[in-house]
């Protein structure tokens, strides 16, 4: 596992729990509006943290924590992902995937071994809006549909969520979303924020009116949508 950095509590990562957030390093995608650039595009090789350092961190943190968030980068793309998740899971412990969810195989896995209890998913745009919002042209969504299908079979409390960018997002965008998402549970439109760290340059944020609006029309698709970070 290359491990890229640790935070040791979080009360809004995990819904309704208090949880750590790991790390990973590394990632497919080049998002211009990724926060996270240098653990996306410069991961340090042998890692911040090896995996006996968190197990002994986890250790030392049960009966307080509940949940341990795993996100990154791209979780998925690490190799042993699913011997680092296990060994969580044998401390005790809740499991929040985040994902860009273009490992499918690889997720329904982990669903089907009962080894994650919440998937976060994002949605990088309509499905038209895909290559420039994930930075790389021509991008085919394939594995991305098939893992909103997935999650939409319902085997594991889920949520999409967009993080919506003046230059990538309009409310022109939300109807071919909607349907993307058709029949979601729960979906986010957060916040776009300037991190000092992004991938891309010369990017904005939405007006809290304009994406109350992108909400709105949302709601004709899932059960819940709601604002995140405004």
């Amino acid at each position: 596992m290359n491990i890229q950095g640790l935070q040791k509590l979080t009360l809004l990562d995990y819904p309704g729990k208090m949880a750590c957030t790991i790390f990973t390093g590394g990632c497919n995608l080049r998002c211009p509006f990724c926060h996270n650039a240098s653990i996306v595009l410069n991961p340090s090789a042998e890692g911040e943290f090896t995996v006996d350092e968190i197990t002994a961190f986890l250790k030392k943190r049960q009966g307080i924590l509940e949940g341990v968030v795993v996100t990154g980068g791209e979780p998925l793309m690490q190799k042993d992902i699913f011997e680092f998740i296990e060994g969580i899971r044998e401390l005790g412990y809740s499991v929040k995937l985040d994902t860009n969810g273009t490992y499918p195989e690889k997720l329904r896995e982990l669903i089907d071994r009962g080894l994650v209890d919440y998937v976060a998913m994002d949605i990088k745009a309509s499905p038209a809006g895909y290559p420039p919002a994930v930075g790389i042209g021509g991008y085919d969504i394939s594995k991305i549909t098939q893992s909103v299908n997935l999650l939409l079979e319902g085997r594991v409390d889920y949520e999409f969520r967009t993080t919506v960018v003046r230059e990538f997002h309009s409310i022109f965008d939300m109807n071919a979303l909607g349907e993307f998402i058709k029949g979601a549970k729960r979906h986010y439109l957060q916040a776009f924020r300037d991190s000092g760290e992004l991938i891309g340059f010369g990017l904005s944020e939405v007006p809290k009116a304009e994406m109350e609006e992108m909400r709105k029309i949302m709601l004709n698709y899932v059960e819940n949508c709601e604002l995140r970070g405004v």
